[in-house]
């Protein structure tokens, strides 16, 4: 038996729409994340982008469970002096909710020129619409 090595050429990629209707977002972030690495493929090959293309819809919905609500800090900085924000998640989903799935998918993949092709290939929607159903996205079930 040989190992097979994925080639750029070879992959058929695939849509999903996962919904994160109250759902926990460390859930919903995993989920998301081996789909786009390609981690659910028999090809997996991790120095390739094997991945496939998600769909997350109904981001603002998303459950943070404990006290995070309250108590987890996002921090952001704009380059210039006194340029540093702190966000919590109660503030940004207010301003920007699908923000909020971003990060958790963001910090999942990797940090490298690799990661930053596989991030390219998430799209986040606060609400149920979306305008890809010319792509017939696959409803992923959990």
């Amino acid at each position: 038996m040989k190992t097979v090595s994925a080639k750029a050429e070879e992959i058929q990629r695939k849509w999903y729409l996962i919904d994160a209707k109250d759902r926990v977002l460390g859930d919903v972030a995993v989920e998301a994340a081996n789909i786009l690495r390609g981690k659910n493929k028999v090809t997996y090959t991790p120095h390739i982008d094997n991945g496939d293309h998600v769909v997350i819809i109904n981001a603002d919905k998303v459950v943070l469970t404990g006290k995070k609500e309250l108590n987890k800090v996002y921090h952001r900085f704009s380059g210039y002096v006194g340029g540093h924000h702190v966000d919590s998640p109660r503030s940004l989903r207010a301003r920007r909710p699908e923000q909020i799935v971003l990060l958790a998918v963001r910090g999942m993949i990797p940090h490298n020129r690799l990661g930053r092709r596989i991030y390219t290939k998430l799209r986040v929607y606060r609400g149920e619409k979306h305008n890809h159903e010319a792509q017939q996205p696959i409803v992923h079930q959990f």
